[in-house]
């Protein structure tokens, strides 16, 4: 433990024993530090650079079944704070759910190792000449007619976790990036794409050569683009999207949606709600992953769970309280808020497909490619899914003329059902889905 970990743990021990001398039953405390460094450049010029650090503390008190919680800076009166969040516990409505962890379902102090901090420290002068490499690779693209920007990024967070049932926990995780936009086109035939990489560690990151100019690629393959008629086709996701359309499945087995009757899929558990041939996992201890925590906001240790296993659904992503609001147990699933604590998933991924991106696009034949979708439009309470959307044609087995301008629609319950998946797999995320087709989604064009 170095001794900013030290430091921080004895401010979150003296918060909890602060709560319980103002009354509180129980109490868990978190501090959560961050720093960050950034550069932004455009038209080969620094536009902007940016350094920030803050160290924030959470407290949550529990009075018989009453709950509070509350947030302030490192620097607070501890005193004071406890005070404040057990007064608002005790004016609070009673919540029969609310609770710590059980007791025996918190994680061991084993100080597992997930290799998700990096220390490397980049000199603001590095990350200059690497925002400016980036941009003048994508502004090198035949096409190209101007730039909106490059940055590049470097960073690190950390949670400390202390419970008053003798929980004691720390994790880091460090996080490097480096993305870059360009536009391509002239007046209203303008269009405008981007590329990036993220990674936990930075000798993972892509060269800045590559993701230039495949943003220059991406930008100026959209020049061109016309409505598409108006109709039913297949619609291929690209991965960009596609994490999207997964992600909707994930938010729709949270627990908090299920408790609340939010959910399309609330009476959907042991369903199929995929094709058979489809698995979803949830896997907080891979190692260099970017979902992976050694334990959840609550200091609970999740395992691999299979959220849906041959297209069936077999469980919610659950927290102490909503879990017992099921009638369940929680799966270490739990994620800290300035609000509090609620379900969240950690590395979710979808078992890949047996056709490669291009064998899935030439079996489609005539149908859209989708690479970028607009505007919010899911609705996980009846599962009514209309977005906007741009992309390419897929006409006769391969990608032509860029399409833009239009919408596309159908219902999550059908288009899962209807899924198929190729076999490209990026594990930079912590939702992880690769190429999908959608059998059939209605397209309002002209």
């Amino acid at each position: 433990m170095d001794e900013d970990t030290r430091r921080l743990t004895n401010t979150a021990e003296r918060l909890i024993a602060a709560a319980r001398k103002a009354g509180a039953d129980a109490a868990d405390a978190a501090v959560v530090r961050s720093f960050g460094r950034g550069v932004q450049v455009r038209l080969g010029k620094v536009e902007d650079t940016e350094s920030s650090e803050s160290e924030d503390l959470a407290l949550r008190v529990f009075v018989g079944q009453k709950v509070a919680t509350v947030s302030a800076d490192v620097h607070a009166d501890i005193d004071r704070l406890a005070e404040r969040a057990v007064a608002m516990a005790k004016v609070s409505p009673e919540d029969r759910y609310a609770s710590l962890a059980p007791k025996d379902r918190l994680a061991p102090s084993d100080g597992l190792d997930l290799d998700l901090y990096d220390p490397t420290s980049l000199a603001s002068e590095a990350m200059v000449e690497q925002a400016l490499a980036l941009e003048d690779a994508a502004r090198a693209v035949s096409g190209v007619t101007n730039s909106g920007g490059a940055s590049v990024s470097a960073g690190a967070s950390g949670l400390v976790l202390v419970t008053s049932d003798g929980f004691v926990g720390e994790r880091m995780r460090s996080g490097f990036s480096r993305s870059v936009s360009v536009i391509a086109g002239e007046g209203t035939g303008m269009e405008r794409d981007y590329d990036f990489d993220s990674r936990m560690h930075y000798g993972d990151l892509e060269p800045c050569e590559a993701i230039g100019r495949r943003a220059g690629e991406r930008t100026v393959r959209r020049i061109g683009a016309q409505k598409v008629a108006t109709g039913s086709y297949p619609i291929v996701f690209d991965p960009r999207v596609s994490r999207g359309l997964i992600g909707s499945l994930v938010g729709a087995i949270n627990g908090a949606a299920i408790a609340r009757k939010t959910s399309f899929l609330k009476d959907r558990m042991g369903e199929r709600v995929l094709p058979s041939s489809v698995t979803i996992l949830d896997e907080p201890l891979l190692t260099r992953r970017p979902g992976s925590r050694p334990f959840d906001g609550e200091g609970v240790r999740g395992e691999t769970m299979a959220l849906v296993e041959d297209g069936i659904l077999k469980t919610w992503i659950l927290d102490t309280a909503t879990a017992k609001e099921l009638g369940l147990s929680t799966n270490g699933r739990g994620a800290r808020s300035s609000g509090g604590v609620s379900p969240s998933s950690s590395n979710v991924s979808v078992s890949p497909g047996e056709m490669t991106p291009q064998e899935l696009i030439a079996e489609t034949k005539n149908g859209i490619y989708v690479h970028e979708l607009i505007g919010q439009g899911t609705n996980l309470v009846t599962g009514d899914y209309s977005r906007g959307a741009t992309g390419f044609l897929i006409e006769n087995g391969e990608l032509t003329r860029p399409v833009s301008e239009f919408t596309i629609a159908g219902n999550l319950r059908d288009m899962l059902l209807g899924l198929t998946l190729a076999d490209d797999l990026d594990t930079r995320f912590s939702l992880v889905a690769p190429t999908m087709r959608v059998d059939r989604m209605t397209v309002a064009g002209h």
